[in-house]
């Protein structure tokens, strides 16, 4: 028996590889995807370069460019074929705790309750983890500019965060995934070991904590 998904999300931290894995997901479920674009953030550069200064741009950037599309998703039609996302808009705000201060953080909060959000429920989440170090490798190897100059520190808070947001989180069947030492997104066998998981019937909680798999 196989679960009725209408809404998959992928999340988790920069360089985990949600972006990549919806991809692939959306081309398993031949469906439409619908990605965060971090790259069409113009201030995202300078934040990296500057935090302080730049935070609050980046953040309210995209929390309106996810508020956009959330919405547009919301009045397509919903009995299309499964679709795909790499993120929640409700992870948003988690981003904000991490980078602005106090005062950027009530005006943040202030343009958020201002906005129409009706975002529809996942029918699955899918939650990446993996450790810091196994991050940065990535990233320094994706090789995106501004994203070299990414601290540990940061990467090590925003992961906290991240554990801290799902320990609490229930809206919606949640697939925590281990992917330290597998690539689902070169490695057909590893994919598929994911979409078998994908696809079982999902409630609550669950873990998948796959072997490295070895040619």
């Amino acid at each position: 028996m196989q679960a009725k998904l209408d809404y998959i999300v992928v999340e988790g931290p920069i360089g985990v590889g949600k972006t990549s894995l919806a991809k692939r997901l959306a081309e398993a479920f031949n469906t439409d995807l619908l990605l965060e674009a971090a790259d069409g953030n113009p201030f995202l550069e300078s934040f990296y370069r500057n935090p302080s200064r730049a935070a609050l741009a980046t953040q309210l950037f995209f929390l309106l460019q996810r508020a956009q599309q959330i919405n547009e998703l919301s009045q397509a039609d919903m009995f299309q074929p499964v679709r795909i996302a790499d993120f929640l808009i409700e992870k948003d705000r988690l981003f904000a705790e991490l980078t602005l201060d106090s005062d950027e953080l009530k005006l943040y909060e202030q343009v958020y309750s201002h906005l129409t959000l009706n975002a529809p429920k996942p029918d699955l989440v899918i939650y990446l983890q993996a450790p810091v170090e196994v991050l940065l490798d990535r990233i320094a190897k994706r090789g995106i500019t501004h994203e070299q100059l990414i601290e540990a520190a940061y990467l090590q808070r925003l992961v906290e965060a991240y554990t801290r947001f799902f320990y609490d989180y229930n809206d919606s069947p949640l697939l925590i995934v281990n992917a330290t030492d597998i690539n689902f997104v070169d490695n057909d066998a590893d994919f598929q070991l994911l979409l078998e998981q994908v696809r079982k019937p999902n409630t609550g909680i669950q873990y998948f904590n796959p072997a490295p798999y070895n040619v």
